[in-house]
């Protein structure tokens, strides 16, 4: 199980990197490098669901100009929400 979870962490790392939008590949890559060793499985399921839904769409809620649809309202997405996106923040 650990080796399957593994193995999802980094395709959901590759696909936070590579989603098209450089602006959004920064902010979900950033976020994916120093969260996604931490999450279990519904954190790795709920932060899958996030990278199926269009960029503009989750820029939008992640800096709070969009309201953020209900199917989205988890905890995955508030810890995207607050996470500090500066390069400082990444230190």
């Amino acid at each position: 199980m650990t080796e399957d979870l593994d193995i999802l962490r980094k395709k959901l790392r590759f696909r936070a990197w590579h989603r098209g939008t450089k602006e959004i590949d920064l902010m979900m890559g950033r976020f994916a490098d120093a969260n996604l060793a931490d999450f279990g499985p519904a954190e790795l399921a709920e932060f899958a669901d996030l990278l199926n839904a269009p960029d503009l769409d989750v820029y939008g809620w992640v800096i709070g100009r969009d309201p953020v649809p209900e199917q989205y309202q988890t905890g995955t997405m508030k810890k995207l929400q607050a996470f500090d996106f500066t390069v400082e923040g990444l230190r």
